[in-house]
């Protein structure tokens, strides 16, 4: 009974519901949430620390920026459970409208900066990828990791150039890239077809609301694009949600690091990954994750990342 006078008591203010209104849509910085809310960073660091220290939010230092989560679904999912119900009797209060607004301005903000590095760096964008990792390296383990049964129907999500339908789609039943990008489309286009690959197919779509169905791929692969992702997990459920049973899906991005400054000159929205957190992310989009491998060299650490949907179980009639 402590434990829910103490959780009900960190609720007791209209800010921190909002607060959690806004984490329950994706994670934000400090500064974020002080700019949706109106409110100062000193104040609404309180709140969120109240909200912290009661588990319903969580926090995650990358570089010099806070970023701030949900707690876990056991805690947090009851509460929304109840003021979703309470919402449908009483109606939407007025600061949610409100804060919904301002939250698609963040998101448009962000979007702005990723948009126009992408227009600016289209036309040598693997070359800023060679200044990490040896990118022979990555793609000879992304071939090993796929080389244990037929690649099927393949989706390349953030193609980019589309270098990995130029490698893997010699190998698949049908395979298709996919990106936000049209500087990127139109390279990718160029590349494809130098490589011959008239028959791949190409499509404009977000990475949180791919244009394809449930189901529809064997293989999909988020080569070094997560870490653009606003919302990461967002972006890998979407992504396990393409697959059919006994599909996978390949993570490659960077290990966690301290590079503050590819986050301010090169639009990187995460600073990498610990493996726990992608781990966390394939497991709760229902699918059985496993690290691959790290990769070492050059001035990161590229990781690859498993998941696997689980092969749909017969049921027994009795």
């Amino acid at each position: 009974m402590r434990d829910a006078t103490d959780l009900f008591r960190s609720l007791a203010d209209p800010t921190r519901l909002r607060i959690l209104a806004l984490l329950r849509a994706m994670e934000l910085s400090v500064g974020e949430l002080a700019q949706v809310l109106g409110q100062s960073q000193p104040r609404v660091s309180r709140h969120v620390k109240i909200l912290i220290d009661a588990g319903l939010a969580e926090r995650r230092k990358e570089g010099s920026w806070v970023f701030l989560s949900l707690g876990s679904s056991a805690r947090v999912d009851p509460l929304f459970d109840m003021l979703d119900r309470w919402a449908e009797i009483d109606g939407d209060d007025p600061w949610t409208l409100a804060d919904a607004a301002r939250l698609a301005a963040v998101r448009a903000d962000r979007a702005a900066a990723a948009e126009r590095y992408f227009a600016q760096h289209a036309n040598h964008w693997d070359e800023i990828r060679s200044l990490h990792v040896a990118e022979s390296d990555v793609e000879a383990a992304i071939g090993r990791a796929l080389a244990d049964r037929p690649v099927g129907r393949l989706v390349d999500v953030g193609t980019g150039t589309g270098r990995m339908i130029t490698l893997f789609g010699p190998a698949a039943q049908h395979a298709l890239g996919v990106d936000r990008s049209p500087e990127m489309l139109r390279l990718a286009r160029v590349k494809l077809a130098e490589a011959g690959l008239t028959a791949a197919e190409l499509r404009q779509g977000d990475m949180y609301a791919l244009p394809l169905g449930a189901g529809s791929a064997d293989t999909v692969i988020l080569h070094q694009v997560l870490h653009f992702a606003q919302q990461p997990a967002a972006a890998v459920a979407e992504a396990a949600r393409l697959l059919a049973p006994g599909g996978r899906l390949l993570v490659v991005d960077f290990a966690a690091h301290e590079r503050e400054e590819l986050r301010t000159r090169d639009a990187h929205a995460r600073l990498g990954f610990a493996d726990e957190a992608v781990l966390k992310y394939l497991e709760s989009a229902g699918l059985d994750a496993r690290v691959i491998e790290h990769l070492e060299g050059g001035e990161l650490t590229v990781t690859i990342w498993a998941g696997e949907r689980p092969e749909a179980k017969l049921k027994v009639v009795a």
